[in-house]
């Protein structure tokens, strides 16, 4: 019998889950154990899970979970460096080289486990079966237009937090604008995509001009000056080799109406960056990143943005994501045998 074991998140301003109490039911019906810890930030109430008939155990007990029980969760695991005997689902954010990645992969050699990332569940086609594209991108929207109304008061955006649904945060952003005396103008790149679509959304439901650019648009690799005339810049283009640079360093110094820019996709270490100006993800702490002074330009760059709207994230991805779940009972097979030829690959790799 399949054993699936819900963890709490433990990372900070992570209120997200990848289980609803309805995909909760759905696993137990087909026969699969499920245990759900409690937790402290999920923004699903736990009496759900309990409804449905999961398993209740305490905060962060998943490692004494039996060692055949598959621990599921969304982000990063307690960097205590302690070996991981369990198979993970979880973004691992282990396969770019990233220095936290490798001591990830080193941790699951020392135990003997495996991840299964979620990142990397993908089609035959190659396409990933969830993500949180569509509220990374409004979320992100969200914090470039508070971004740009804190420089019409002067001032550069404070800490943000995250909202108890939607209409909560449209609410908020509505009266803010109204006292603004105006509505900025915003472009987004990749605008046909996940991202893009719900950074679109969310201007639009703001009553914002908007210009949607996709690969039509940006094929001829630029320059691309229709930027620069824009009040805000939503970038939702993943930094690959042969992306074209959307804002080069002389957009700091040329005349613009530009002010912020929101990179969602938000890789500014990358070679492959296409925006230029800065060199640094920002927080939930300090959302905005002053890289010129006169004129003012901010770049705002999270890199967990549905968590600003863990309710409709969650119910969103967790739909995604439920068909592949039911799929446990074969871990050799489609999604799941896909990610682990990919995962030991690259621990060939490490190794």
């Amino acid at each position: 019998m399949t054993h699936i074991w819900l963890r709490a998140e433990q990372r900070p301003n992570e209120d997200r889950a990848g289980l609803t109490p309805e995909g909760a039911k759905a696993l137990i019906d087909k026969g699969f154990t499920l245990t759900v810890e409690e937790s402290r930030s999920r923004i699903i109430p736990l009496d759900g899970y309990r409804a449905a008939g999961a398993r209740i155990a305490p905060e962060g007990s998943w490692p004494d979970a039996p060692r055949d029980a598959i621990i599921f969760g969304l982000k990063e695991l307690p960097e205590d460096g302690t070996p991981l005997v369990h198979r993970h689902i979880m973004f691992g954010h282990a396969f770019k080289g990233q220095p936290a990645g490798r001591i990830l992969l080193d941790r699951f050699a020392a135990g003997g486990g495996t991840l299964y990332d979620l990142e990397y569940l993908l089609d035959e086609s190659g396409r990933r079966v969830a993500a949180f594209g569509y509220w990374a991108g409004f979320a992100g929207a969200a914090v470039s237009l508070k971004c740009w109304l804190a420089q019409q008061a002067g001032g550069i955006c404070g800490p943000v937090s995250s909202y108890p649904d939607k209409d909560a945060l449209l609410a908020e952003l509505r009266g803010a604008l109204d006292g603004a005396g105006r509505s900025p103008s915003a472009i987004v790149i990749g605008a046909r995509g996940r991202v893009g679509t719900g950074a679109s959304d969310l201007c639009e439901a703001m009553g914002m001009p908007v210009t949607r650019w996709d690969m039509a648009e940006t094929a001829h690799g630029g320059p691309f000056p229709e930027i620069a005339r824009h009040d805000i810049f939503l970038n939702a283009i993943l930094a690959m080799p042969g992306t074209p640079v959307f804002v080069p360093r002389s957009t700091l110094t040329e005349p613009r109406a530009l002010s912020v820019i929101g990179d969602v996709a938000c890789d500014p270490t990358s070679d492959f960056s296409p925006i230029k100006v800065y060199d640094r993800t920002t927080s939930w702490e300090a959302p905005a990143l002053r890289v010129h002074e006169d004129p003012v330009l901010d770049v705002t760059a999270i890199d967990n943005l549905p968590s600003l709207l863990p309710l409709e994230s969650s119910q969103d991805y967790a739909a995604q994501l439920l068909p592949s779940l039911l799929t446990l009972d074969d871990l050799d097979a489609g999604v799941w045998g896909r990610a682990k030829a990919i995962y030991d690959q690259h621990m060939g790799e490490h190794a």
